[in-house]
């Protein structure tokens, strides 16, 4: 069976390079996705040591990751259900995780409060959250127009919060990523 999650529009590798995603790291890629477009490519950086904690709601998404890693002998990769509007809706231990990933999931919430301080709950001081989400609409495919990220929001938040932004760049002609840093 062959699996292709692609790169058209995002690269995870350029995303792991950004974040210097390495051997023995713990992270949680929060609203998966079906094709684990993030779970799958950083398994194999981080190897038997590491972890990836595929999050999302849908529990039929959970089970295509859960197959896929179990087919490829992938074993550190651990589905999770989670809900990220409700405070502790993400059931992994506080203080484990080196990234947080939100790929194309923030446009979902009307406040990135909870999902934020849940992503801030369970991370190791000196964490890491990544967000990449869409800049501009393409027909059919992401958020319309009024539903785009408000990156001034996520800044703000992380100025609030003790984070910092660490980077902010354009991910080809649709997306924009942030990468917020915890000063302790």
């Amino acid at each position: 069976m062959s699996y292709h999650s692609g790169n058209n529009l995002i690269d995870p590798k350029l995303l792991f390079e950004k974040v210097q995603l390495r051997e023995g790291v713990h992270i949680a890629d929060f609203g998966c996705g079906r094709t684990g477009h993030i779970v799958f490519p950083a398994s194999k950086i981080v190897g038997e040591r590491g972890i990836i904690y595929a999050v999302d709601i849908l529990k039929d998404v959970l089970e295509s990751i859960r197959r896929r890693a179990a087919i490829e002998a992938m074993h550190n990769i651990e589905t999770i259900w989670g809900d990220l509007e409700r405070p502790g809706g993400i059931v992994i231990a506080e203080k484990t995780l080196d990234i947080a990933f939100f790929i194309n999931v923030l446009f979902h919430f009307n406040s990135y409060d909870t999902p934020f301080a849940e992503a801030s709950r369970i991370l190791k001081p000196k964490g890491k959250i990544v967000v990449l989400d869409w800049i501009k609409s393409i027909s059919g495919i992401g958020p319309q127009e009024g539903g785009l990220v408000n990156f001034d929001q996520i800044k703000s938040w992380a100025m609030y919060n003790n984070f910092v932004v660490e980077q902010d760049f354009e991910v080809g002609a649709y997306h924009r990523c942030v990468i917020l840093f915890r000063h302790t």
